[in-house]
């Protein structure tokens, strides 16, 4: 299986986080939506698949369940959907490189946690309550201990917890990038997003889904959801924004500078066999501006 060595890696996220900060907004729409749904979509496989199994599997139950989980990232990556927690690593890295604004980073967070939301909302309500995947026996006991699990840690502990979660998830990400055929992309996400399920860490967009699950079946409120988003949120974008993209624009930048000069002065110069000049007249530029 190709893949890239890690400084290539770093070029690759920030061209990419550039490009997801200049989408349009029908794209960030669509996208945001998409990648709420695809996420929510893992996390109902993995209530599924562990609801009825024995008790007395301890810890392999959370195991069994982390192994179906990354579903819902493979099917972003390589189908196409548009991650909060992904592009607070990816966008960052294009701020840190100084491709985008402060701006473009922040609005892009903005509008993707809104559809990453509603995404979520869907499947929690059409599919967890209308179509009764989660309100209903085993399954429902099962949505409701997750969410409290996740409710019941304090502010800091959920900080934390999501800090952890963001530096495996935009590992995965990273990695993903880092891969040149489809079968190392599916490898790459695996196993970081397997681990950050199975050790329990909190994921905002995640959360989005199995709480609500919850609530829509009449258990905790949704102040008990504001008060997890908040320490969540900002767990994860320190996870994804400094544990991942910081970190490594601090070890590579010498390299990716490096490689740029060096693409530079690949480019044939042809300053001197200049036959034609065509009138500017008329013409845009386009891209950041």
């Amino acid at each position: 299986m190709a893949y890239l060595p890690p400084y290539k890696i770093a070029q690759l996220t920030v061209e990419n986080g550039q490009k997801k900060a200049n989408l349009p907004f029908s794209s960030v729409l669509v996208l945001g939506f998409l990648g709420g749904a695809f996420i929510s979509l893992g996390y109902l496989l993995d209530i599924r698949v562990i609801a009825s199994l024995p008790e007395e599997w301890g810890s392999l139950n959370s195991l069994i369940g982390a192994a179906v989980f990354p579903v819902g990232l493979i099917l972003i990556i390589i189908g196409g959907g548009e991650l909060l927690t992904g592009n607070m690593m990816a966008v960052s890295m294009a701020y840190l490189s100084r491709r985008i604004s402060l701006g473009l980073l922040l609005k892009n967070w903005f509008w993707i946690t809104i559809f990453n939301f509603i995404g979520a909302l869907f499947i929690a309500y059409f599919f967890g309550q209308v179509a009764e995947l989660t309100s209903a026996g085993p399954y429902l006991d099962k949505t409701v201990a997750i969410a409290g699990g996740k409710l019941e840690d304090g502010f800091f502990p959920s900080l934390v917890s999501a800090i952890g979660c963001n530096w495996l998830v935009g590992l995965a990400v990273w990695l993903a990038y880092g891969a040149e055929d489809i079968g190392g992309k599916i490898l790459a996400i695996w196993f970081p997003i397997m681990a950050f399920v199975a050790i329990g860490f909190q994921h905002v967009v995640a959360n989005m889904f199995v709480i609500p699950a919850a609530i829509f079946s009449g258990y905790y409120s949704w102040i008990d959801f504001i008060r997890n988003f908040i320490p969540v949120f900002l767990g994860n974008a320190i996870g994804g924004s400094v544990f991942v993209s910081m970190f490594y624009w601090i070890a590579y930048r010498g390299t990716m500078e490096t490689e740029s000069q060096k693409e530079s002065k690949r480019k044939p110069n042809h300053a001197g066999t200049k036959w034609f000049t065509f009138p500017k007249a008329g013409l845009r530029r386009q891209g950041n501006e």
